[in-house]
């Protein structure tokens, strides 16, 4: 089947389904830092099981738009609230955090600990890295920790130090501690930031067996060749607003991403794959 016609199938059920409350939903969300607006989301909706990336320049509000859904940021008070989390204007932040995981570049920094790989996955349970001191667990622990690494084929690294580990196989091995968990959205932030394109592809592959398993994938990149073919939407982000919403195949053009990087690009495809190059 091609990907247009994935997509739109996709959208088939969709529109089919019952209705049924978002995932997420935002409006008149505007953040503001030291006087200045930093984003302004005047209407968004992630559905349940969506796939969707957000694209854009540094600076553009990408990672206060996560911040917003994870809660680590709020926005302006409203009377009615800007933010619902399955259509509840005041939802208990442990239901944000058991459905949501979250990858970044950033956590991989924090990654600075001599652990087996099999601890750093287990510590996801506990929201650490690695296993909280005087903790006692079971086998079942451990056996949810090779499961994850299983999943995403790493399992032969879980006696690892993961010190000893490549960047990429490290940023494998996060996700792995975010599935330990079962969240059903995988936030995954910059994931192939300082990656060599070994390492790229496996992160890649990795985000495409998380969407077949089902579990919403929420990408957030500068480069459309993040973008693996099941996220059917792109979500443009350029001076603290949505600059565009809808599917990549609309999107994801020469026109539009000279647009939204305010340079001349060259947008290519390929069975469900985009690239982005100079154009001069």
């Amino acid at each position: 089947m091609e990907q247009r016609e994935i997509e739109d199938a996709q959208h088939r059920t969709q529109a089919a389904a019952p209705a049924a409350p978002p995932l997420f939903s935002l409006r008149d969300a505007q953040v503001v830092r030291a006087g200045r607006t930093i984003l302004n989301v005047a209407h968004f909706d992630l559905a349940e099981g969506e796939h969707v990336a957000l694209l854009g320049p540094n600076g553009a509000g990408k990672s206060t738009f996560i911040q917003l859904l994870t809660r680590e940021t709020f926005p302006l008070h409203r009377d009615e609230p800007p933010v619902r989390f399955r259509g509840q204007a005041r939802p208990v932040l442990a239901d944000i955090k058991q459905a949501l995981g979250i990858v970044s570049a950033t956590m991989h920094d924090q990654v600075r600990v001599h652990l087996p790989v099999r601890e750093i996955v287990a510590g996801g349970l506990f929201g650490s890295l690695g296993l909280p001191l005087r903790t006692e667990i079971d086998d079942t622990v451990m056996s949810r920790a090779l499961e994850a690494l299983d999943r995403l084929s790493i399992v032969d690294l879980a006696e690892r130090d993961v010190m000893t580990l490549s960047t990429g196989q490290v940023r494998r091995v996060l996700v792995a501690r975010e599935l330990i968990s079962d969240p059903k959205v995988l936030i995954f932030d910059e994931p192939c930031t300082g990656l060599d394109p070994e390492g790229m592809y496996h992160v890649r592959d990795t985000m495409r067996v998380l969407a077949e398993e089902g579990r919403s994938v929420v990408l957030v990149t500068h480069y459309p060749e993040d973008i693996i073919p099941a996220i059917g939407r792109v979500l443009l982000i350029k001076d603290a607003e949505i600059f565009a919403d809808g599917p990549k195949r609309e999107l994801l053009t020469s026109d539009e991403m000279t647009a939204l990087f305010g340079v001349p690009l060259e947008v290519t495809e390929h069975n469900g794959w985009y690239a982005l190059s100079g154009r001069y």
